[in-house]
């Protein structure tokens, strides 16, 4: 069983270099008409520059599993941002990340913030995560990844667990299939957990996202092991590998606040029970504070610890 390590966004190794950086919509409303669109170009342009130093990096560093910024384009959803044709003036930008991508081989998908809510009971959001999934599904279109993947959570509880889960499978089925195709559900922290999830997946047939963390946090009792093959399966069809969340409590084991760290004795023995289970390679997004150094962390700690694993890389091992 082989598995590799990601992080999330920025590379904190990399001294100024984000490809978050934003714009208000209080300062773009401040603005005369051509400094608007040439302040929201120059953002784009600098995230997609460091966007860039941030892959050669992960390259450089055998990271070959990155999440992507949601904040790649500043206001690019926003209504009243007009004559902001960012895919046009940026097409051949994103061909190049693109080519950087499938260059490197490397693994990247994108995660929805948390006011996207598919299932909300307000149609007003429901037509706002419309717009801002299908932003997230273009930007992996005009990278050359059409099968790329976008993480959410199911989201609303109003009205319960069962009717929240009914109402995000009928709004889903309204959703544009370019996002759909790409759409892959997490369990959460306190609401949805793996069995939900589980269900849900299996019932639209879209892949599912383990997170390790969300399921310690919130569960009934069920043994994690006894689903992992189920939840691997959802991945059967896909061209990816399955991948996981894996996260450690800040204060406790308990803690949904993510620690800076991963804490290795706890992630060995998760990755050797999963192993015991489930004999199969899968893809592992560290969620932590310290993003890349908590990789590297992790990989030297594991090194001390698991003298039989096999370290292909600084970050893939094998057992």
């Amino acid at each position: 069983m082989k598995c590799r390590l990601g992080y999330v966004s920025l590379a904190l190794d990399l001294e100024k270099v984000t490809s978050s950086s934003v714009v208000t919509y209080r300062h773009y409303k401040s603005l005369t008409s051509e400094q608007k669109i040439n302040k929201l170009k120059k953002v784009t342009l600098s995230n997609l520059q460091d966007l860039e130093k941030i892959l050669n990096y992960n390259a450089e560093n055998d990271i070959h599993f990155y999440r992507l910024t949601s904040n790649l384009v500043p206001l690019a959803t926003h209504p009243d941002v007009v004559d902001w044709d960012y895919r046009k003036f940026f097409s051949i930008d994103f061909e190049y990340i693109g080519k950087l991508i499938k260059k490197y081989d490397m693994r990247v998908d994108l995660h929805a913030d948390q006011f996207n809510v598919i299932n909300s009971t307000n149609k007003d959001i429901v037509e706002k995560t419309i717009t801002n999934l299908y932003f997230l599904a273009m930007i992996l279109e005009d990278i050359g990844l059409s099968n790329g993947k976008i993480i959410i959570h199911v989201g609303s509880s109003m009205g319960g667990k069962k009717e929240s889960i009914n109402r995000f499978k009928t709004n889903f089925k309204h959703f544009p299939k370019i996002v759909t195709n790409k759409i892959i559900i997490e369990n959460d922290d306190k609401i949805f957990n793996i069995i939900d999830v589980l269900k849900l997946c299996n019932e639209l047939k879209v892949p599912m996202v383990l997170d390790a963390h969300h399921y310690r946090c919130n569960n009934e009792g069920e043994n994690l092991y006894e689903y992992i093959g189920d939840i691997f399966d959802t991945w059967n069809n896909d061209v990816w590998l399955p991948k996981i969340h894996y996260s450690s409590g800040r204060d406790s084991e308990l803690d949904r606040k993510h620690s800076d760290y991963i804490f290795a004795k706890e992630f060995i023995d998760f990755v050797e029970q999963v192993r015991n289970v489930q004999n199969r390679d899968f893809d592992i997004m560290l969620e932590s504070k310290k993003k890349e150094i908590a990789l590297f962390k992790l990989m030297e700690d594991i090194k001390e610890l698991k003298k039989d694993w096999s370290y292909i890389d600084k970050t893939t091992f094998e057992l």
